[in-house]
């Protein structure tokens, strides 16, 4: 049985990258991270940009304008990922927590690039089917 996306709250990819969100959320309370306000901003506001831009490509006009919010979601993975191994290195967070992230964030990229290639290839398959209409 398929479900039906009705809404961006559907897409599996949004789901993961709010459970993302609000695990940064949780890690970037802690000690460590309370008194450094410029990284912590930075990796949250980052990683609320991942289901953000989830949700605007979905409500936009077309597999274009949404291939392009999902690379830029990818985008945003991606530097959350950096901002975890800054601090990973700095000692904001052990290596425990890092590789629980790191983990799910790359299933996260690997599902965000899936979705990617397989929109490219409904918007070719559309604009090829047009062409051999007209």
């Amino acid at each position: 049985m398929s479900m039906t996306i009705k809404n961006f709250k559907d897409l599996e990819i949004w789901q993961l990258s709010v459970s993302a969100a609000s695990k940064i959320y949780e890690i970037t309370n802690s000690n460590n991270f309370s008194k450094d306000f410029s990284l912590k901003d930075q990796i949250r506001r980052a990683t609320v940009s991942i289901s953000s831009n989830i949700a605007e490509g979905f409500e936009g006009n077309g597999n274009t304008e949404f291939i392009r919010f999902l690379k830029i979601a990818k985008g945003s993975l991606a530097e959350v990922r950096t901002q975890l191994i800054i601090a990973l290195n700095i000692k904001y967070i052990n290596e425990k927590e890092y590789n629980s992230l790191e983990n799910e964030l790359v299933i996260l990229a690997g599902k965000i690039g899936s979705f990617i290639n397989y929109l490219t290839k409904l918007k070719k398959l559309s604009q090829t089917k047009t062409a051999k209409s007209n």
